[in-house]
């Protein structure tokens, strides 16, 4: 950005030097060096503090690993990756025969326990038979409920459904895959449809220039030329480097040697962008330009500047 900058003043002086006809001599060039130096020099530490720029930003969004509640073979695939769903939609079938079986089986050994409490009762009644053969059938009905209960749970969980809209990209599960509820081996990586934010990385030097309300900008890499308006919709108050957790060990010093960034979340609203927002990969990366309240004059240099650096986005290093 600086840079760009310099490279522009001098471009305006060079222009007036042939226009003018001003001559190169001991006095207009140190003259236009030591002003440049000045003007440039303090314009950047205005539009630097008072309007913010990140070279790191980033669209992120959140996944959700989706494990199966019963473990057992697959039969059958619904989703298809990268394509829309809703809540409710059946992702995939786990084979429900076992976990049918077993309902089954419960069941009928639920009717004869039912039909052995009632006789139990029967025969107290007609005081030929004892309370504690009462309460033993009871007690049997009881937990043989709870089972049948928990057997239709997981014969309901064979089939797996997308809990919020979203979709499944990466897909790697098909029929026969033998699918376990672990949370280290998720079937599937579900991405949801509502998480997408995007998120510029600030030096903690503009801590007091970053507040929700402010205008902002955002330019991406994969849309050269074009920049984006929109709004900071929240500061987030901590840091990742200052997270400690309880262990067996002491803080030290080495552990503060990164001062990390101030992450700014920014809300796109141009309706420019509803044409770009379904070509952009998620996690997109991008750089964003904030706008204060202060020196606003200056602001018209940090959207220049960024309009700029957005154009140079159409060259790139060949690898």
């Amino acid at each position: 950005m600086d840079l760009l900058l310099v490279l522009t003043y001098s471009a305006v002086c060079l222009v007036i030097f042939k226009v003018f006809k001003i001559p190169l001599n001991k006095w207009t060039v140190p003259t236009a060096v030591l002003g440049g130096i000045a003007l440039i020099g303090t314009l950047i530490m205005l539009m630097n503090y008072n309007h913010p720029y990140s070279e790191a930003s980033r669209e992120y969004f959140i996944t959700t690993p989706i494990m199966p509640s019963v473990r057992g073979t697959v039969v059958s695939v619904e989703a298809k990756a990268n394509t829309p769903m809703k809540k409710g939609d059946v992702l995939f079938t786990i084979d429900p025969v076992p976990f049918q079986s077993q309902v089954d089986a419960l069941s009928a050994q639920l009717i004869k326990a039912e039909k052995d409490l009632q006789r139990a009762r029967e025969l107290r009644r007609k005081r030929l038979g004892s309370q504690e053969s009462v309460d033993t059938q009871t007690s049997l009905v009881n937990n043989l409920k709870a089972q049948l209960e928990g057997a239709k749970y997981n014969l309901d969980n064979t089939v797996v459904r997308a809990q919020t809209d979203g979709y499944v990209t990466q897909m790697m599960v098909f029929p026969g895959l033998y699918v376990v509820p672990m949370p280290l081996r998720p079937a599937m990586v579900f991405v949801q449809e509502d998480s997408f934010r995007y998120v510029g990385w600030y030096r903690q030097n503009s801590t007091l220039r970053l507040k929700a309300g402010f205008e902002a900008e955002m330019a991406f890499d994969g849309i050269p030329g074009k920049v984006f308006t929109g709004k900071v919709v929240q500061v987030l108050p901590v840091l990742a480097e200052g997270e400690v957790q309880a262990s067996g060990r002491l803080i030290n010093f080495n552990a503060i040697d990164m001062p990390g960034r101030v992450p700014v979340v920014i809300e796109i609203d141009d309706p420019r962008f509803d044409e770009y927002r379904d070509l952009l990969p998620g996690g997109a990366y991008g750089q964003t330009a904030i706008y204060s309240d202060s020196f606003h004059h200056v602001a018209i240099m940090r959207r220049v500047l960024l309009r700029m650096s957005s154009w140079m986005s159409y060259f790139f290093p060949f690898h």
